[in-house]
């Protein structure tokens, strides 16, 4: 079934994703932080929206939820936090949900939010602000070890897996990549192609898993040359893998 599923991007605010799945027929979105470009598209392709798959509470992800379900009667699926009104059912870590025949794993990765999931199935990752092209989130509510073991459960997914994250920061994250990884040939090579695909008006996403163990430093905390770089820098507190990423994760704070 998911081999007919198309799934495109909603553009919403300055540079959210709402992540739209739909057979020709039936529709599921994820993280719709406004419902009027929802209900804007689904007009204009004749769908039904059926599901919503949300991954974290901030409202940028949340904030067409209510006027989406009383315009759809949708099913509401997400994690379990009382910040997040309309859910039909609470999803947590190893669960499934299927949504247009596609059944999804759920994995619990913490660290930006407490409350935060990803959504695993058909070869993609629907992941939030937990892993991004070229980055991951700020650490708000988790600590960065917690951060860290969540993006290494991403980390663990088949290599070609589909990466769908919720905004377009690619080339941001790409600039402070090339400074945390200046040696790295192959993260050259995708700034130049993320630079014509943004040239073209064409989303930098999805990337594949693959694409971000590569290039993303968030991903390369046992990297040599991020070691070295950061030594260099004087911006590693430790030897650990949690503290490597922490050097990162400030450095990018404040880059």
């Amino acid at each position: 079934m998911s081999m007919t599923l198309t799934v495109e991007p909603i553009p919403a605010f300055s540079d959210n994703y709402i992540w739209l799945l739909h057979n020709g027929h039936e529709a599921a979105v994820v993280d719709p932080g406004d419902a009027d470009p929802v209900l804007q598209t689904l007009d204009q392709r004749g769908l039904t929206l059926t599901d919503i798959l949300i991954t974290h509470h901030h409202f940028d992800h949340t904030g067409g939820l209510e006027k989406l379900k009383s315009a759809t009667d949708c099913h509401v699926v997400g994690p379990n936090n009382p910040k997040i009104t309309h859910l039909d059912r609470h999803l947590a870590d190893q669960e499934t949900a299927t949504v247009l025949g596609l059944t999804f794993s759920i994995i619990e990765v913490p660290g930006h939010t407490l409350d935060h999931i990803a959504y695993v199935g058909g070869g993609m990752v629907f992941c939030g602000d937990t892993l991004f092209a070229g980055g991951c989130g700020r650490v708000f509510e988790g600590t960065f070890p917690m951060m860290r073991n969540s993006l290494s459960k991403l980390r663990q997914l088949p290599e070609d897996t589909r990466v769908y994250c919720a905004h377009e920061y690619t080339m941001a994250n790409l600039s402070f990549a090339s400074a945390a990884d200046p040696e790295n040939e192959v993260l050259r090579n995708r700034i130049l192609h993320c630079q014509s695909l943004r040239g073209a008006g064409q989303p930098t996403v999805p990337s594949r898993i693959s694409d971000e163990v590569a290039t993303n430093p968030f991903l390369r905390w046992d990297a040599p040359g991020i070691i070295k770089n950061l030594i260099m820098q004087d911006k590693l507190p430790g030897n650990s893998a949690d503290e490597v990423f922490a050097g990162l994760r400030q450095w990018k704070d404040t880059f």
